[in-house]
């Protein structure tokens, strides 16, 4: 029972998971942003591609 208790009180795992998450959150916004402002650009530089 003592082990039990102790498992159930050690919360390092739940914050290594925590942050683990949140990296994984931020990655997807990042490619999300990238992915969004790489065909913005894309189109600007087709534009002024066809104008020249």
């Amino acid at each position: 029972m003592k082990l039990f208790s102790q498992f159930i009180r050690n919360e390092s795992g739940a914050t290594a998971i925590e942050y683990g998450l949140i990296a994984g959150l931020i990655g997807v916004v990042i490619i999300a942003a990238v992915r969004t402002l790489g065909t913005k650009v894309a189109g600007q530089f087709n534009t002024i591609a066809g104008n020249l």
